[in-house]
């Protein structure tokens, strides 16, 4: 087995992660890869690493997408990594679809591909169907006061004019937004790592605070569980654009403009699915040894 790895740096809209083909690459321990790899000054650096590989039903779906973040934790979806993985499939050679479906842990998720002169300029992914009751998600006991989960925003963001609009929406991964009024000056560092793990969630969350700044535009913010503050969250903007829908601060269609770009998400009614488009970008590519076995 080869101890060495090329490896593709990808980001879309900013959220950039590793990504490596498994079909020619075998990662053993794709969480301490992850770990390793996503170091800033000792790694590559990045939001994570994402394994491209064989679906396990060849009739449903064409290839496998497998997202670990940067902390090791496998991660269900990512509508950035999709995208990439979109631009990286064809633009390699190693499909010439423009419709792709692709395996991942929340679902089959459809790919289109948007060309322009033989280049993938954007990919639009069907997202699937929203869900908003966090108890479908998660086994264990919930408090019962906090059922609609909605005491945490109001735990923690209460201010003399009442508390925020949030909404807790999965994307397949779970999502938990939160509407106010000055999203550039808030501290999403605290907050996001106190809403990430506040016991109500027993897998951890997503966490959104998106204002609204223009007709159908919600500037948002994310704080990703297990990374951080990213760039880009491209279920958190489906998250943000359903939650804002939902809660009448935007209709069902709405620009996410995110710290690396801007996402177009439609939650389209006659099928209830979200459909995500936005760009996808190679950064640079390399080698890298696997980690050294403990």
């Amino acid at each position: 087995m080869s101890k060495t790895i090329h490896f593709t740096k990808m980001h879309g809209a900013g959220n950039d992660y590793i990504y490596v083909n498994t079909l020619l690459y075998n990662i053993p321990d794709p969480s301490a890869a992850s770990i390793a790899w996503s170091k800033p000054h000792t790694g590559i650096g990045s939001d994570g690493l994402v394994l491209i590989g064989k679906p396990k039903d060849k009739e449903k779906a064409d290839y496998s997408m497998r997202i670990f973040n940067a902390d090791g934790s496998e991660a269900m979806m990512c509508g950035n990594a999709s995208r990439c993985i979109a631009k990286y499939l064809y633009e390699k050679g190693i499909t010439d679809k423009t419709t792709i479906r692709l395996e991942t842990l929340s679902g089959v998720k459809i790919l289109s591909l948007h060309l322009k002169a033989g280049k993938v300029e954007s990919v639009t992914v069907d997202m699937l169907e929203p869900a908003f009751d966090v108890k479908e998600q998660y086994t264990g006991q919930m408090p019962e006061e906090l059922n609609s989960i909605k005491a945490l925003a109001d735990h923690v963001l209460r201010t003399e004019e009442g508390s925020p609009k949030s909404l807790f929406v999965s994307m397949g991964n779970p999502h938990y937004v939160i509407f106010v009024d000055d999203v550039e000056n808030m501290d999403i560092t605290t907050l996001g790592k106190l809403l990430e793990r506040e016991k109500v969630f027993p897998q951890r969350c997503n966490i959104e605070f998106a204002q609204p700044v223009g007709q159908g535009k919600l500037r948002t913010r994310v704080w990703e569980r297990g990374s951080g503050i990213t760039m880009a969250c491209g279920t958190g903007a489906c998250a943000t654009a359903v939650a804002a829908a939902k809660l009448g601060v935007s209709g069902r269609h709405s620009v996410i403009a995110m710290d690396g770009g801007d996402l177009d998400i439609t939650w389209n009614p006659s099928d209830n699915h979200v459909y995500m488009t936005g760009p996808a970008a190679f950064a640079f590519e390399g080698e890298i040894d696997l980690p050294e076995q403990e």
